[in-house]
């Protein structure tokens, strides 16, 4: 695997945690949302992450490596029923007085949160690691 392949791998799963990232900011900003756009309370979104093949410069040679990019295929909306609590004086009750809150679990938002943050913690250490050995590598040739 040469330098760009993997500054490239590392920048794929970069940009894919940034948007995973984004996903959780906005689940957890909206954890109270009764009413948006398309009606009702807001719906959680996740990002599914797949692994796709690198489309290198090594790869269009002819080079075969076993080494994949990080692409957000989809954003799920999270299907679970929305919670129901009852306060009969808010503008968004039903006719039994019941508020549909959207179905965010802050906490679960949190350890999510934690987790693409180590991931893009480890990312950017190996492109750092990348981009050490190619700097060595130019030092030798000197």
């Amino acid at each position: 695997m040469d330098f760009f392949t993997s500054m490239d791998i590392s920048a794929s799963a970069l940009t894919a945690e940034r948007t995973r990232m984004n996903l959780i900011s906005s689940n957890l900003a909206n954890a109270n949302s009764t009413r948006t756009a398309e009606g009702g309370p807001y719906r959680r979104k996740d990002a599914v992450f797949t692994a796709t093949p690198n489309g290198s410069f090594g790869a269009a040679l002819g080079k075969a490596t076993d080494a994949r990019r990080v692409e957000v295929s989809q954003i799920n909306e999270d299907q679970r029923p929305p919670r129901l609590q009852y306060e009969p004086s808010h503008p968004d009750a039903d006719a039994n007085g019941y508020v549909a809150y959207p179905n965010v679990n802050v906490v679960e938002e949190m350890a999510d949160m934690i987790t693409a943050s180590r991931s893009y913690e480890a990312n950017v250490t190996a492109s750092q690691a990348a981009k050490s050995m190619a700097l060595k590598t130019l030092e030798l040739l000197r």
